[in-house]
């Protein structure tokens, strides 16, 4: 029984030319203009021809195995792979991890073809595209910074639900700085800026959403109104004193370029996490503080322009009176301020005896301490109940220690020889007992 052979397109045309030659309808030299090959060539495939039929017209190479192909050892080890360990990781991913962790060097489209042949589709399912104006990136690093929290379960069960709060640079896509949370609060927010201001510099600008921790959800009050203010969140008032403009986006697609590194960071972070065994809000912190430089040296990108428009902190200014939540009070007459419901006791000062009506500042800084300023001058320290980065307008302060109570007077030791001895009683005839002598009384004068 002879072999079925299966011509392709070309391989039909050929075949259909060169019957036409052996009918003598054509010449060699007018097959290969139509052909598009040399007579060389086409005399080779006559021969072909002659000799084979139409198998000799196709491809030697054609049902042979590739000399390049991987061993079926290494196949089946990647397809294991992409089964069990790494079946929630993406093409390009897992690529990545087969070099990094088994030395197993193959090419991303290798990877995803075996993926294919196995009947492993993607992880990630993708919606369609949709049609938006690509906005043109900052030519500079630290123009813009794009600033967001994500709610997740990076820690899949083993610990508490954290949210990661982090900032991405427009122009490079690098990650100066991220961390995670309980929740998404301001503290976070003001730990995040002051580590870029320690690392990089203060940016010129952030691109954040219209949370309340960006925006006072307060309306104007009648003083702002005459001093042409308005109404401003701790960040926003932050950001005022740093010089740091804030623009709103209005929506998630405004600010895409941080939507899609929590994208990123959803897939390949939460498995860092899972390999290193994160199971708490400081070991996953301790886990980031690795990952961010492996992550921006594959991810970064140079800028149009390699100047950097990061801001250096001024040096005779301290980042301990700007990264604090500030509140202004009127003291009350007895010398106390109030915040959170609790009586806060300001004691004599240097300057004045007392500071009842004056307006002081009251300065909540990052590590949970309250102090108390007049123009410049500390008044009073308050320790926190607990430690820990500050919640806007809540302050409980330790418990004051409880004054030693004055030592208890020397109680009389008993005298050893005078115990169980009896108390003495006279005896009935004891002059004591006698009826007591009365004097006469004077005579009183005439």
């Amino acid at each position: 029984m002879k072999e079925k052979v299966t011509l392709n397109r070309k391989e039909q045309k050929r075949a259909m030319v060169l019957n036409k030659v052996e009918a003598g309808q054509l010449k060699a030299r007018e097959a290969a203009e139509v052909l598009g090959l040399s007579l060389r060539q086409v005399r080779r495939l006559l021969a072909a021809y002659r000799e084979k039929g139409v198998a000799g017209l196709a491809h030697g190479n054609r049902g042979r195995i590739s000399s390049r192909r991987l061993p079926d050892e290494v196949r089946g080890r990647i397809v294991e792979l992409a089964r069990t360990t790494y079946a929630d990781y993406n093409d390009q991913h897992l690529t990545e991890k087969l070099a990094e962790k088994h030395g197993i060097h193959v090419s991303r489209s290798t990877v995803r073809t075996l993926r294919r042949e196995a009947g492993l589709a993607s992880p990630r399912r993708r919606r369609p595209p949709r049609h938006r104006q690509r906005r043109a990136r900052y030519p500079q690093e630290g123009m813009l910074l794009q600033v967001d929290g994500s709610n997740h379960d990076w820690l899949e069960g083993r610990g508490p639900r954290l949210t990661l709060i982090a900032a991405i640079d427009d122009a490079t896509n690098e990650v100066p700085a991220a961390l995670f949370r309980e929740q998404e609060d301001a503290a976070g927010y003001f730990l995040l800026l002051e580590n870029i201001s320690r690392t990089h510099g203060l940016p010129l600008a952030l691109y954040a959403d219209r949370h309340t921790i960006f925006q006072s959800p307060k309306k104007q009050t009648l003083a702002q109104e005459l001093a042409g203010e308005q109404p401003r969140s701790q960040f926003g008032r932050l950001l005022d004193e740093l010089e740091v403009d804030l623009i709103s986006a209005h929506s998630p697609q405004a600010k895409g370029r941080v939507e899609r590194l929590f994208g990123t960071l959803q897939d390949r972070l939460v498995k860092a996490l899972r390999e290193a065994g994160a199971s708490s809000l400081q070991e996953a912190n301790q886990v980031l503080e690795t990952f961010l430089p492996n992550f921006n040296a594959r991810f970064a990108r140079p800028p149009a322009q390699p100047a950097s428009a990061y801001r250096p902190w001024p040096s005779d200014q301290r980042r301990e009176d700007f990264f604090c939540f500030k509140y202004q009070r009127t003291v009350a007459n007895d010398n106390t301020v109030s915040l959170a419901g609790h009586k806060l006791q300001i004691p004599p000062g240097r300057r004045r005896f007392s500071y009842a009506r004056t307006r002081v500042e009251l300065r909540h800084a990052l590590n949970g301490y309250l102090t108390i300023h007049y123009q410049g001058e500390r008044l009073a320290s308050f320790a926190p109940a607990e430690p820990g980065p500050p919640r806007v307008a809540k302050f409980t302060p330790a418990p004051s220690p409880k004054p030693a109570s004055p030592p208890s007077p020397p109680q009389p030791t008993p005298n050893p020889t005078k115990k169980g001895k009896k108390p003495w009683t006279p005896s009935p005839d004891h002059p004591w007992r006698r009826t007591p002598i009365t004097t006469k009384p004077k005579d009183k004068p005439r």
